[in-house]
């Protein structure tokens, strides 16, 4: 015998599937000098901060979303220690582990005594609440200076945190969604926090 399954049941399943893994806002603040008329245009290369390892793949990952950005900016890449601007970049990436919890499993005594008896009872209470999923914390700073003066033209900040099960917990599909908010409306507002969605 064949079941009957009404076609409004898909399209609800799959509503409900994307909300499986939330997701973030990008949290963006940026300055810049007064004087903006060098940003956007000529050779610029991205580059290690002073202190970071520019080895590592994720680091890696990041400096070719944001080099992705500065190209569409208007920027020409230049190969590392070339390049009339340099953008210096630093990548921050920790695993948060939620807080202990209570126990998933409480007991209560209760008693009563009085003129016509007395009586004990035993509550047993149980939590089937899921155990919280850990987090993905990552930062990212940009800073673009002249190369010939040192002189910061621009500096920017992005901070995203999204659940470890999250799709954007993964480095190559996290990169792209950050550097794009970084970048987005670029220059930007000096001193501004915005979140970006």
């Amino acid at each position: 015998m064949k079941r009957f399954v009404p076609a409004l049941v898909f399209p609800a399943l799959l509503a409900l599937s994307g909300c499986v893994t939330p997701v973030g806002p990008v949290e963006v603040t940026r300055f810049h000098a007064a004087d903006v008329s060098m940003l956007g245009k000529g050779t610029i290369s991205v580059e290690p901060a002073p202190g970071t390892d520019g080895n590592n793949l994720e680091w890696q990952s990041y400096r070719a979303a944001v080099m992705r950005q500065l190209v569409l900016l208007g920027y020409t890449e230049a190969t590392p220690g070339t390049g009339a601007q340099v953008a210096t970049m630093t990548l921050s990436r920790q695993t948060l582990q939620p807080e202990g919890g209570r126990s998933p499993v409480r007991v209560g005594l209760g008693g009563s005594t009085g003129t016509y008896g007395s009586g004990l009872g035993v509550g047993i209470g149980l939590n089937l609440s899921p155990k919280p999923s850990a987090k993905v914390a990552t930062d990212l700073a940009v800073t673009i200076k002249d190369r010939a003066s040192g002189a910061s033209l621009w500096e920017g900040r992005a901070s995203f945190t999204v659940s470890s099960k999250s799709p954007l917990a993964n480095t190559a599909l996290g990169a792209p969604k950050m550097t794009e908010a970084l970048f987005k409306g670029f220059p930007g507002q000096s001193g501004e926090t915005i979140e970006v969605k």
